[in-house]
């Protein structure tokens, strides 16, 4: 068995618990064969040799062959004590190398800090779960391109009701241009009973004919922009968050709303 006074304090100058014991077994015993430090310290066999092998390579033990056996005993305190050292000097290397890469780190950071942000989805599961977060923040005005016919045949009845509560819940306003299909004009009528009528989405709309968009984009919360193809085999939905493309959205939006119906 170690001494476990020693262990303690060969852990502490940065030793891991198994090579504290078997260097203070070996200092204690001035030397052993594998067999006899894994039954002396209760660490199996191929722990032992292993790390035998990364107390070799730091220069705190060595090895000379007995009885046709490897034979492992401490090097001298002084090797330890150099051991411990070059540590320092390597941390200290480390640091310096570090400190020249900082400046090089920081550009990274700060461009990839102003990059946008996106998120791909694939899948109808994805596609929904993306949509569902509109829901996420409070009190903001939603803005919509958006086509209900496809929205309608994406979306189970349950899963828009529960959309459109969440909206109420959080306060959340909206207003959309829609393709002008007759179930686009009942659209608000049939969904949206029942609610507050500062919530009711406001709805203008545009030709079908000309504008059949087969999606939708929404520009939501403080920086984020939504694209969704309703695509029943295929659907796939992008968001990107960015401030200066939430803000260019909100003002393609605007120019379209003026031009929109309200018919």
């Amino acid at each position: 068995m170690t001494n476990e006074f020693i262990v303690d304090k060969l852990k502490r100058t940065g030793l891991e618990e198994k090579e504290a014991q078997i260097y203070g077994y070996l200092v204690e015993t001035g030397g052993s064969f594998p067999s006899e430090i894994a039954d002396a310290t209760k660490i199996n066999r191929s722990t032992v040799y292993k790390t035998l092998g990364i107390l070799s390579v730091r220069g705190l033990v060595g090895e000379v062959e007995k009885k046709k056996k490897l034979f492992y005993f401490p090097e001298s305190p002084a090797k330890f004590l150099r051991s411990m050292k070059s540590k320092i000097s390597f941390a200290e290397d480390a640091y310096k190398k570090a400190s020249e890469l900082v400046p090089e780190l920081e550009g990274l950071f700060q461009s990839n800090n102003n990059k946008p942000r996106v998120t791909f989805y694939e899948g109808k599961e994805q596609v929904i779960s993306a949509y569902m977060t509109q829901t996420l923040e409070k009190n903001y005005e939603l803005l919509a391109f958006a086509n209900t016919d496809a929205l309608l045949a994406f979306m189970t009845p349950k899963v828009l009701n529960e959309f459109i509560k969440l909206k109420e819940k959080n306060g959340i306003r909206a207003r959309g241009i829609i393709p002008d299909t007759p179930t686009a004009k009942q659209f608000t009528d049939t969904t949206h009973s029942g609610l507050k009528k500062s919530l009711v989405a406001n709805a203008r709309y545009v030709s079908h004919a000309v504008f059949p968009f087969p999606g939708e984009i929404i520009v939501y919360g403080k920086n984020k922009v939504f694209f969704a193809k309703f695509d029943e085999h295929a659907p796939i939905g992008v968001i990107i968050e960015d401030e200066t493309i939430h803000n260019m959205m909100r003002m393609i939006f605007e120019l379209a709303w003026k031009e929109a119906t309200t018919k």
